[in-house]
């Protein structure tokens, strides 16, 4: 018998659009966005955008204008810092679970990764360290898909980080570090400890966490 995929609701599709736009970078903090203008971009009737744009001001995504419409969200730096924290939290408690799951051909893959993204930084192809280290996170977040409330819950955080720290590994020596990060949680994945799991992951989300806010605030003399 052959069944078939629930259509996904327009509301949803909308929403997810938007929110990726957001998060991608596609609408800049604060481009204005309007009912009128993003339903006819994609093509669907105003209520669902409106639903989807209720539901973004509700995650702090965009803010409402005094007049109509919405604006793109700039984060401040205390929201910045609030987001990595939230993620090293998830991705610390994620490797402790994933330590019991590793494989010693998922480690091969995880080496075969870290290789690659050193020899990109060595050609100072920096575009190709970030896309070596994302695909080093993918590989092992596809290891808890079916926890599924922790797996939706780290991925959106992910997602929140991404759009500063891509510009944050544009310079050589954040690059590094992420590279020499990922070298720790491959050791401990290999040594199956989930306690020192938790903690270089941690450690490794706050160091980016330190990059993306110097990169982003450093003519501020709050950021060391």
């Amino acid at each position: 018998m052959v069944t078939h995929a629930e259509p996904v609701p327009v509301r949803e599709r909308a929403y997810e659009f938007l929110k990726s736009s957001i998060l991608s970078g596609r609408f800049n903090p604060g481009e204005r966005l309007t009912e009128e203008h993003l339903a006819k971009e994609l093509g669907i009737s105003r209520t669902p955008i409106r639903e989807a744009l209720h539901k973004l001001e509700s995650e702090g995504l965009i803010k409402p204008l005094a007049t109509r419409g919405f604006i793109a969200s700039q984060d401040s730096k205390d929201e910045i810092e609030e987001s990595f924290e939230i993620r090293a939290v998830l991705e610390g408690y994620a490797l402790r679970v994933i330590c019991g799951r590793i494989t010693d051909t998922v480690c091969e893959t995880l080496e075969e990764t870290v290789a690659k993204a050193e020899e990109a930084l060595r050609r100072a192809c920096l575009d190709e360290v970030f896309q070596w280290n994302t695909r080093f996170h993918d590989t092992l977040h596809e290891l808890i898909t079916d926890k599924r409330r922790l797996y939706h819950q780290m991925v959106t955080m992910r997602q929140y980080v991404l759009r500063y720290r891509k510009n944050t590994l544009q310079y050589p020596d954040a690059g590094a570090r992420t590279v020499d990060g990922h070298r720790k949680i491959l050791l401990a994945l290999r040594l199956r400890d989930p306690d020192l799991c938790e903690r270089v992951m941690r450690e490794h989300i706050q160091q980016s966490k330190a990059d993306a806010l110097q990169s982003l605030f450093q003519d501020s003399k709050e950021v060391i």
